[in-house]
């Protein structure tokens, strides 16, 4: 199926929990979202078929990850407070660094929905070298 702005919102409205930086970004971010999502998925996992589903779950998470409030910490506030209403702070650790990969924020979820579609079994984790 053709992966559009208007499924997106119905099957993250419909299947995701934390929906607010989805809803908050405007129909031209979430175009863009949605295009780096399927673009991302299917460079990383290019021998697989990409159902809708999993780049719909990726991009809401992607929509969390260069929101607005993160954007502040990616452009190098450390915190600021609204007239006593509010105050946000930002761990170091949270900051991802623009024009990076990707890859690191695709959820579980949209692996198992490839691996699902693909009869295989897909993890964040891996195997590397250990020195005892």
């Amino acid at each position: 199926m053709a992966i559009t702005v208007e499924d997106a919102n119905t099957y993250i409205s419909a299947n995701c929990i934390d929906i607010d930086d989805w809803n908050d970004a405007g129909e031209a971010k979430q175009l863009r979202i949605v295009n780096v999502a399927s673009r991302d998925l299917a460079q990383f996992y290019p021998s697989y078929t990409i159902p809708d589903a999993a780049v719909y779950e990726f991009a809401n998470v992607l929509a969390t990850v260069y929101g607005d409030s993160v954007r502040l910490a990616q452009q190098g506030v450390s915190g600021f407070s609204l007239s006593g209403v509010a105050s946000f702070n930002y761990k170091d650790s949270a900051i991802n660094i623009p024009g990076g990969s990707t890859r690191k924020y695709i959820p579980q979820t949209a692996l198992d929905i490839i691996g699902a579609e693909n009869g295989v079994t897909l993890s964040k984790r891996g195997v590397m070298w250990s020195v005892m």
